[in-house]
This record gives C-alpha cells, structure tokens and sequence, in this order.
C-alpha cells in the first residue's frame, strides 16, 4: 500500500506505519489505565470511601502512585538502556495486567482493603514508569528522522487522549460498578496493550533490536554495528560505542535543560494540584457527583489533546512560548477560586490542559533533537523523575490542605505559586544560551536550525 494518499496528501504517521501505530495504541490504552485507576479510586475515596479526611487520604493515594517515577528512574534508565525495547514494553504492560485482574476478582468477591488500593496504584504506576520513558526513547526507533516531530506530536497527544478517555470513565465506572470495575478495565486494557507492543517491529533499533535480522536490509544491518547514534562507521568513532553516561554526567552536560527542567519541575507542583484540587472542589462547590469529576477531567484532556497537535504553530522560541503559557495557565487555575461555577471550571481546566500540550510538544520535540541518542535512555528517565519528584509533595501537600481550606482557596494557591515560575522562565529565556546539539551530524544540522546562535530555546 503506498504511503501517500490520493491527491498527493500523505496519511497519517499511524496509519502509514503500522509499527508505530500499533505501539501508539499500546501507549494510549496503558495510560488511559493508569489515569482512569488513579481517577476513579481518588473520586472513590472522596465521594464513597473516605472518612473525615479526605483531601489527605485521596492526597496520599496520588503520592504512593507517582513515587516510582521518582525512585526507579535509575533502575528504569538501566533497564531501558540494557535490554530490547519491545521487550521492555512488552513485559510493562503484561505485569501491570497480570497484577489488576486477579484484584478485580478480589474487589468483586469482597470489600478490598485501603492498603489493597494503595499498593495497586503503586504497581501500575511502576509498570507505566518503565513504559513511559522506553517508549520516549524508542521512537527514533519506529520512525524515520524526518517523523520524529510528528511522532512526538502523537506520542504527547496520549497524554491527552489518556486524560480524556482514562479521567471520563474512571468517575463514570465508579459511580455505575464501584472501584471493582475499574479495576477489571484497566487490567484488560494493560494485557490488550502488551499484545500489540509484541506484534510491533521496532525496524530501526540498533543493539537492543527485536527486529528480525531478515527485516533490514544490507545496508541497515551494516549500520546497525556502526555508532549507536545511527552515524555511519568510521565517521569520527570508528564504529566504537561512546561509553554510557551516568544520570549525573547526562544532566551535568545539559545545563541549559537542565535549568529548564527543573523550572518545569515547581511549575508541576502547582499543576498537579489539580488532580487533587478537582475532586473536592466537585464536591466541596459544586456539590456534583462524578460525572461532573469526568466532565472536568474531559476538559483538561482535550484541552491538552488541542495544544499537542496545535503546539508546533505557536509562533515564538520554546522558553518565550513555555514562560508565557505558564503566565495564562496561572490565571485559569486561579479563576474557579474567584468566580465559582461549572462553565468557568471547564473553561479554565480547557485553557491550562492546551497550555500544557504547547509546552509538551515544543520541549520534548527540542529534547530529541538536542540529547545524544547514546544518552537518551538515561536522560528520558530522569526527566520523567525531575518532573514527576514534585507530584508526590504536591498531593501530600494541597490533600492536606483540603482539610483545612475550602477547594477555592487552593484554586487561588495553585494559581499564586505559578506566577513565579513563569518569570523564572522568561528570566532564563533571556540569560542563558542553550545547550549544542550532541546528535548525529544530520539531527546536529536540523536542531540549529531549530535553535539559531544566541536563542535560548
């Protein structure tokens, strides 16, 4: 089948590269798991389960569910480096099924224990923190150089697709079947995933290939031996691999994203708030059910899901278009603290989830072009641990919070603590100089045409 449509227009990069297609759908089911559990058991515990107090129980779930992100990173960043990606991929999701079924059939056949709860979410949020970050790094691997953008568009777009389909049922199967059911959908939704990783062939992987040999051709395979950043043999390293880079080196080596990353990290520790924020202000100031929880998280995930595919058209250098969409997110978070209401909540959350997709699409494009591809495994970990290392403070603190402060008193926190933030950004913007680009010499020519001398993005 040819890979340009009618009329000349070329088809989507799902639909003209199954491989990637069907890990994108693997990626897209996994997180939509993952969201709807973490979801459905915070609207169970505020609206069904919780006692007296809520904010710190529902606050203390989404910390025990992000904490592996923060703890694995160098175990995953290892593993990840080490072993083939599909495999890794594979047996992520596969885990994560085998542990959510047979609690479902012990949610269905009695009352499932708190710590029962506590220690699912901890599972799956370690199987998606392994599959997270390997799929990040396998995408050179499913696609040519001249599709990363495209792909990266569609990888980040999951985020938003989990959030709308994950955050919409997650509330939704609560209220209809309890927390059994949605533990039962996420288990299958994980086993489905692993099953289409495994049919997937990862056709320009070099090293850690599960390819078969007979898929490449001569050339490819000759390639393959050569650098592992897909140079040719004998351009500058003579076909001998860099040696691998301890987290420390990689970050110590990019400080401009180094500095970057860690704006992005505070930022998260107001953003984040918001999963813990939705729930009790639903029933706080709303005095809605979950459908409404599911209504909000709709919102935020195709506000997201917008900004994804709309981010690359936003005019401007990534740290302006990041400093600025920081500036806007604060007043959206702010807003439902000032003028209570359902239309205002879901134009607020609308406005900060496009925000994010900008930002998610401009950065992580850019990361790709600009980190070695030896150092990717390494450096995709510990970007998810760097962003991810405030989400468990950040439920801790605003769960607690809400036991003391009405939900629109911590609209306004959240939306107070980004503002500094963002002028910490557009003070970096204009002050430092961003890192050179570290890649194969053909990726070394785009990245400075994405980032001209004395830009800072």
């Amino acid at each position: 089948m040819s890979a340009v449509a009618p009329r000349g227009r070329r088809l989507p990069l799902v639909l003209r590269n199954p491989s990637f297609g069907r890990v994108w759908t693997a990626q897209l089911l996994t997180q939509a798991a993952g969201r709807m559990f973490q979801v459905g058991a915070v609207w169970w515990l505020v609206g069904f389960a919780g006692g007296e107090r809520r904010g710190l129980e529902s606050g203390l779930f989404l910390m025990v569910s992000t904490l592996p992100a923060v703890a694995l990173a160098p175990v995953v960043a290892r593993v990840v480096a080490r072993h083939a990606h599909r495999t890794v991929l594979a047996v992520a999701a596969a885990v994560a099924g085998a542990v959510a079924l047979p609690v479902a059939l012990w949610a269905y056949a009695g009352d499932l224990p708190m710590a029962g709860v506590y220690a699912v979410g901890l599972a799956l949020a370690a199987c998606q923190a392994v599959f997270d970050p390997c799929l990040t790094t396998s995408v050179p691997e499913l696609v040519e150089d001249a599709d990363i953008e495209a792909a990266t568009g569609f990888e980040l777009s999951t985020q938003s697709l989990a959030g709308l389909g994950g955050g919409l049922l997650g509330p939704l199967l609560v209220d209809a079947g309890g927390l059994p059911a949605v533990v039962a959908v996420c288990g299958t939704a994980y086993l489905l995933a692993a099953l289409l990783v495994a049919s997937a062939r990862f056709r320009h992987a070099t090293g850690t290939s599960d390819a078969p040999q007979d898929a490449q051709g001569p050339q490819d395979s000759q390639d393959s031996q050569g650098a592992p950043d897909g140079s040719m043999a004998g351009e500058g390293g003579h076909g001998t691999p860099p040696a691998r880079r301890t987290l420390r080196q990689i970050l110590a080596g990019l400080p401009f994203i180094r500095r970057v990353l860690l704006c992005f990290a505070a930022a998260n520790l107001f953003t984040t708030a918001v999963y813990v924020v939705m729930p009790l202000y639903t029933r706080g100031v709303l005095h809605s059910t979950g459908s409404t929880v599911a209504t909000l998280e709709a919102a935020l995930g195709a506000g997201t899901l917008v900004g994804s595919f709309t981010g690359a058209r936003v005019p401007g250098r990534p740290v302006a278009v990041g400093s600025a969409c920081l500036a806007v997110m604060a007043v959206a978070l702010g807003l439902p603290g000032l003028w209570a209401g359902h239309a205002t909540a879901i134009g607020a959350l609308a406005v900060a989830g496009w925000c994010v997709g900008v930002i998610g699409v401009r950065f992580v494009a850019l990361f790709q072009r600009l980190v070695p591809t030896a150092d990717k495994p390494g450096f995709f970990a510990v970007m998810q641990a760097l962003l991810g290392a405030t989400f468990p403070l950040s439920s801790l603190v605003f769960g607690a919070l809400g036991d003391h402060l009405g939900a629109r008193a911590l609209c306004l926190v959240q939306g107070a603590g980004l503002v500094p933030v963002a002028l910490a950004l557009w003070w970096l913007g204009g002050r430092a100089r961003p890192d050179a680009p570290r890649t194969s010499p053909g990726d070394a020519a785009t990245a400075a045409h994405l980032v001209p001398a004395g830009e800072t993005s």
